[in-house]
């Protein structure tokens, strides 16, 4: 008998390359699944792991490259071609019709590609029967999709991508908004699919989910691969460790005794929010004390912006959020931001054709003259590369400088609270070692309070005095860095 590994590729990605404008998003990717095998492509968000798998199924058109299935190449073909020639996909976001049943769903997902055919073909409605059985749905199938739980939503893409017996199957972030026992259960789905001998790339945020399920994966970044192998192996290697975690974790936290206020600052108590159906924060708290730099960590699609966005007063949920003793309820965004809870976003959302300066003045427009010239002079002390290039439109600026000009014009609105939302994000190592100076000099010499959230561990830890771990929409551990370092470090990915 022929193992998996002896078999010939099912499909093979041959420099694979994608652009949009000036950027890259995929750099001459190449990789081969196997029939009876689940390929995974891991990497930190922004590596370019979608734009791939996107770029595959046709839903991109790849700039360069080809993607071999059965001795065609079918890079540049549309999506639906793509798909009759024997590939599905799960899409990461649910699209059902909602005034169709599950079963009608899945019927429409199994229509020959003539549509003459379809009332003469009996058997269609049976067949569709045996496929919501088989994942999960049989009790389900008379129902709208509006009417049923998140992870039967989720169940529905399954059925609909492998109604039309694919011999490929793409699965797009399978496990985001999922419980723990809800990811078990997707596991095993996605298993049956290799048991069947179907060829299954699996990409998803959930690093720990996907390396207990597939049998190979490579990882990403920035668009190239780093390596590919065994999970296990992939997971010790340290360049992606480093692209993970940073590097080394250095400490330098202040007790939390050393912080007198009585009460905390902000007080995040048993906060739930849901997207839809899917649960994004499961009765998460913490606390942030005045003048204390409190890092939130955890890999991609833990919940970090979620909970950002609710103490910023974006998003509804259940439980309490407190600023100094007072309940935040009911609170406009742009009022919670000038009481002095102000968030620089993972996206920046910078005014790209306005100057560096401009961006700033819109900051401080709430202040007097006198005082955003002050502030505008002690800020340029902090980033002086913003000083120099004042008259430069943002749009123009390298994604360091952005960042930059963005925490930059967060601190123009004299904060008492910074949120800062993944701010080493897709920079260089010579940019993050400059922001980290930046963050270290407003630890030691300003009372601002920050709040901090990271995938990058040792940027975030060294400049933190208390450290949360955010997983699956969990807080599962709390305490000072050292102790992370030592209990939580090994088990982060």
């Amino acid at each position: 008998m022929i193992s998996t590994a002896q078999k010939a590729p099912l499909l093979e990605v041959r420099g694979l390359t994608k652009r949009f404008g000036g950027l890259t998003a995929v750099k001459n990717l190449s990789f081969s699944v196997r029939a009876g095998e689940i390929f995974g492509l891991i990497g930190p968000n922004g590596s370019g792991k979608s734009t791939a798998m996107k770029s595959i199924m046709g839903i991109e058109r790849p700039t360069e490259g080809e993607v071999i299935f059965q001795g065609a190449n079918l890079a540049g073909l549309p999506a639906h071609k793509i798909a009759r020639r024997g590939f599905g996909m799960v899409f990461q976001h649910s699209r059902p019709l909602n005034r169709q049943t599950v079963l009608e769903n899945i019927m429409v997902a199994l229509l020959p590609d003539s549509l003459l055919k379809v009332f003469a073909d009996h058997s269609l409605r049976q067949h569709a029967k045996q496929i919501a059985e088989r994942v999960g749905l049989g009790e389900v199938m008379d129902r709208h999709p509006p009417t049923l739980p998140f992870a039967d939503l989720r169940r529905l893409e399954l059925a609909k991508a492998i109604a039309r017996d694919p011999k490929v199957v793409l699965v797009d972030e399978p496990f985001a908004g999922l419980t723990l026992a809800e990811v078990g259960m997707f596991s095993e789905l996605i298993r049956g699919f290799r048991d069947e001998g179907r060829a299954v790339l699996l990409v998803d945020h959930n690093v720990k989910s996907v390396s207990a399920l597939v049998d190979r994966v490579l990882a990403m970044y920035l668009g190239e691969e780093i390596v590919t192998g065994r999970a296990d192996e992939v997971m010790r290697n340290e360049t992606v460790r480093r692209v993970y975690l940073g590097g080394a974790i250095e400490t330098s936290a202040r007790p939390e005794v050393s912080f007198k206020d009585k009460e905390p600052l902000l007080k995040v108590e048993n906060v739930s929010v849901y997207y839809g159906k899917a649960q994004a924060l499961d009765n998460v708290s913490i606390h942030v004390h005045q003048g204390e730099f409190v890092s939130v960590v955890g890999l991609n699609g833990a919940g970090k912006t979620t909970l950002f966005n609710t103490i910023s007063g974006f998003l509804p949920h259940s439980g309490e959020i407190i600023r100094a003793g007072q309940s935040q309820g009911g609170l406009t965004p742009a009022r919670i931001a000038r009481n002095g809870i102000v968030q620089c976003p993972e996206t920046r959302e910078l005014f790209g054709e306005m100057s560096i300066r401009e961006n700033l003045d819109l900051g401080g427009q709430h202040l007097e003259d006198d005082e955003r010239e002050k502030q505008l002079a002690w800020l340029f002390e902090l980033f002086p590369i913003l000083n120099e290039r004042q008259g430069q439109m943002a749009q123009t600026l390298s994604g360091g400088e952005q960042q930059m000009l963005a925490i930059g014009r967060a601190l123009m609105m004299k904060p008492e609270l910074l949120i800062l939302d993944e701010p080493t994000l897709g920079l260089a190592p010579v940019i993050l070692e400059q922001l980290s100076k930046a963050l270290e000099k407003l630890r030691q010499t300003t009372p601002i309070t920050v709040l901090l959230g990271e995938q990058n561990v040792t940027f975030a830890l060294p400049h933190a005095d208390r450290v949360y771990v955010l997983e699956h929409a969990h807080i599962v551990w709390e305490g000072d860095p050292g102790r992370f370092a030592k209990e939580a470090g090994a088990d982060y990915l």
